[in-house]
């Protein structure tokens, strides 16, 4: 198991187009529902334990080996929301272009054929992740950083909000992102109709509003 590819999955500067994503932070911005860092801190706090928790098993799963096909329809299943869905599978398909030129694998050219469209982000970074030879606690961790860290980097640019203010809530999150990630580990050992499928209503309604926008900073 190698930390060094851990850091490379991880790494916000890994090509595999998250940068262009708020999380569902914009639309939150531009309702007021984030305006300092002690807003940023309770969004990321409860997309962590629903929808990260939820994502976090799935790519566990991915790279404990259950079955990556079905893993994309579990996705499909816990993701209400058509605009959430579309965002999950194109993020699938630039993770998988980047994934195959760093750590080819015959499971991640499976995957890429069975679908050419993309599957869901998640599961493509957990098979990802057992191409680099890496666990499902490594994936699940990869998941719940990502689950706030796009939103704390997309309000430093909508807000100008410091960047050492919103670094300071990912670290005092830290202790979270490690309880979810070891929840999700867990929960990959079982089987996928049991695995988390905790959710966040408001994401899904503003995630379709926000796909209507004309003018927007973010993809979603």
């Amino acid at each position: 198991m190698s930390r060094a590819a851990l850091l490379v999955l991880a790494d916000g500067r890994f090509p595999a187009g998250g940068h262009a994503h708020s999380g569902g932070a914009e639309p939150a911005v531009k309702e007021g529902c984030i305006r300092n860092a002690e807003d940023l801190a309770a969004f990321c706090r409860g997309r962590l334990h629903t929808t990260g928790l939820t994502a976090a098993a799935l790519a566990a799963a991915a790279a404990h080996g259950h079955d990556p096909i079905a893993l994309d329809e579990a996705a499909d299943a816990r993701t209400p929301s058509p605009a959430l869905r579309a965002v999950a599978r194109r993020l699938g398909r630039q993770l998988m272009r980047a994934a195959r030129a760093t750590w080819p694998s015959p499971e991640l050219a499976a995957l890429a054929r069975a679908r050419p469209r993309g599957a869901h982000q998640p599961v493509v970074l957990g098979l990802t992740a057992r191409a680099a030879g890496l666990g499902p606690a490594d994936a699940a961790h990869c998941v719940a950083y990502e689950t706030v860290s796009g939103p704390a980097t997309a309000v430093v640019r909508l807000l100008s909000l410091d960047p050492f203010e919103a670094t300071a809530v990912l670290a005092r999150l830290a202790p979270e992102l490690d309880r979810v990630a070891e929840q999700a580990a867990v929960a990959a050992h079982g089987t996928i109709d049991a695995l988390p499928a905790a959710s966040a209503p408001l994401l899904d309604i503003t995630a379709e509003a926000h796909a209507a926008w004309p003018v927007r900073l973010f993809a979603s």
